[in-house]
Parts: structure tokens; sequence; C-alpha cells
């Protein structure tokens, strides 16, 4: 059994024994900060479907994690208040709401992807930014809605036979949707579809004279990436019950990338890693003080320098990442 097969089921087992743990020590909040990694955990691994293995610069990836929190929001707004969506009443079933939400973020992702990636490089980074920040805006000029306050949520949504109002239940949710979003992307990057993807990453015009078209593979992964983020979002909403946008600020989106080049680009697991030491130092270190990034950013910049495959990078070999 090789190294990085045991360091996953070590991960793995840390995340199933934790409320456990939790129970044992006496100590319930390991139970909620370990549901924000496993949230953030799904954002950082959608995140790194393009920016990893598609080369793709995406610095308005939050639009995505604050637009699925707030299609939860906003029907919870509707239907606690009885005024509906057009003509439609809303509801609070997880087995509705979320899949309408994903499907909303995917659908965004397709637009917004298929504008952006008429370009590259720098122009495509800037594209995204605007993208962003144009969610963000559009969100503050909301006032119906709270406006630059946010929207409060009054309960979780509901899935059948499971209380999603109990941590425990909720963070299992949680961590099981991480291992199937990871599983899902696994198998996208070890398709054809993935070898084509890190092909256009590595020699693009190779690609193309081999026959790829880049917009067709690039746009695909964006929007699987795009509606992954949105799911994100969804469990944020319901963990949080709270939505503001703040969710979709370029400075979540640095955030989410920093996740992903901690723990590792083009690794899967590497994002995992990275969202949890990421939150886990954000943690500790605004105990110490406000201005924590003062202290992330060179631990970003070190890992940058000595780890070229992030954190997770430096635990495998190279020749065992996947």
């Amino acid at each position: 059994m090789n190294r990085k097969l045991w360091l996953n089921l070590l991960g793995l087992a840390v995340f199933v024994l934790i409320p456990a743990i939790a129970r044992a020590a006496d100590e319930p909040f390991l139970i909620n900060l370990f549901t924000r990694f496993a949230i953030y955990a799904i954002a950082a691994v959608s995140l790194d479907l393009v920016l990893g293995y598609g080369a793709m610069v995406s610095f308005g990836h939050a639009a995505f994690f604050g637009l699925g929190g707030y299609v939860i929001g906003v029907v919870a707004f509707h239907t606690a208040d009885g005024s509906g969506i057009l003509g439609w009443q809303g509801t609070g079933q997880a087995l509705v709401l979320w899949p309408l939400a994903v499907a909303t973020c995917a659908l965004a992702g397709l637009l917004i992807g298929f504008l952006s990636l008429r370009t590259s490089g720098v122009q495509f980074i800037m594209i995204t930014l605007a993208f962003g920040q144009m969610f963000y805006f559009i969100l503050v000029g909301l006032m119906y809605y709270g406006g630059d306050d946010g929207l409060a949520i009054e309960t979780r949504n509901t899935l059948p036979g499971i209380d999603l109002r109990n941590p425990v239940n909720f963070y299992y949710l949680c961590v099981a949707l991480l291992l199937a979003w990871i599983l899902l992307c696994r198998r996208i990057v070890g398709s054809r579809f993935g070898m084509a993807l890190r092909s256009l990453k590595q020699n693009r015009r190779r690609s193309v004279a081999l026959g790829l078209a880049p917009l067709r593979y690039q746009l695909t992964a964006f929007t699987v990436s795009a509606a992954g983020t949105g799911l994100a979002g969804v469990l944020w909403a319901n963990y949080a019950l709270f939505v503001s946008p703040d969710m979709t600020s370029w400075q979540k989106s640095g955030e989410l990338m920093a996740m992903v080049i901690l723990g590792g680009m083009g690794s899967i697991f590497g994002p995992v890693v990275g969202a949890s030491v990421f939150i886990g130092l954000e943690q500790v270190l605004t105990g110490w003080t406000e201005h924590w990034m003062l202290v992330m950013g060179p631990v970003l910049v070190l890992v940058v320098l000595f780890g070229r495959r992030g954190l997770y990078g430096l635990l495998v070999p190279e020749r065992l990442h996947g």
C-alpha cells in the first residue's frame, strides 16, 4: 500500500471520527470546524478542475459560491413570508432546492465561460474578475434581500430521513458529498476528456493541431466547476443560515485560489488539504490578530517557493499524484 493511499485513508478516517473525537474531548466546535473544512474543500476541488487541470485562472469563482447560497436564501425568504416566486410558493425540500441551485450555477458557468473563454491569459483573468464583481454589486443593490447586510435564513432545508438541524447529521452529509464530488472529479480527470483537458494545458497548439476543440473541453470543465462551487455555496447557506454579497467578492475568490495553491494544484486531494489548512490557520490566527492574512501571506509564499506541488506534494511523491 503506497504512501498516497495511506494518507488518503488517514484523512478519511479523521473526517469520519471527528464527531466521536469531539464528543470525547467535549469540544462540539470541532464538528463545526470540520464542516467548514468539507464545504470549502468541495469549492476548492471544483476550482482545481479549471485551475490545476485546465490552466484557467478564474478570479471570479466566488460568484458561483454566492449564487448557490443566494438561491437557497431567496427561496427561503419567499417561502417564509408566503409571497412566492413567479407564482411558485417555494419549498424547503433539499431534493428540490439543491439540484435547482446547482443547475442555476451550472447555467451561469456555461454563460460566463462561453464569454470568458474567447480570451486567455490576463484577459481571461480580468473578465472572470469582472463577472464576479458584477455579481457582488448586483447583490449589494438588492435591498429587498438585505443588500450589503445579507439575508438570514430561518432554518436548514429538509431531507427525508435525515434531520439536518442536527450538527452531526449535517456534518456527515457534507463529508459524503465531498467524497462523492472527489470521486466524480477523479473520474473526469482520469477519462479521455481529462486527458484532452491536460493536453490543452500542456501544449495548446499541438492539441489543436491534433484536432482537439479547446472551447468544448474548457467550457465543459468550467461549467462542471461552477456547479461544484455552487454546491459548496448551497451547503454553506445551510450551515451558516446566512448569505451575503461577501460570498461573491474577489477576496473570496482569492481565498479559494489560495486553498488550491496551498494544497497543490492538479492533484484533487491537494485542495482538500489546502482548504483544511487554510481554514484551520484562519481559525487559529484570528484569535491572535484581525490581520491574520499578514501571517498567511508569507506561508503561501514559502509553499510556492519550496513546495512546487503544494503541501500535498510535499507528502506524496509526484509520480503518485492523481
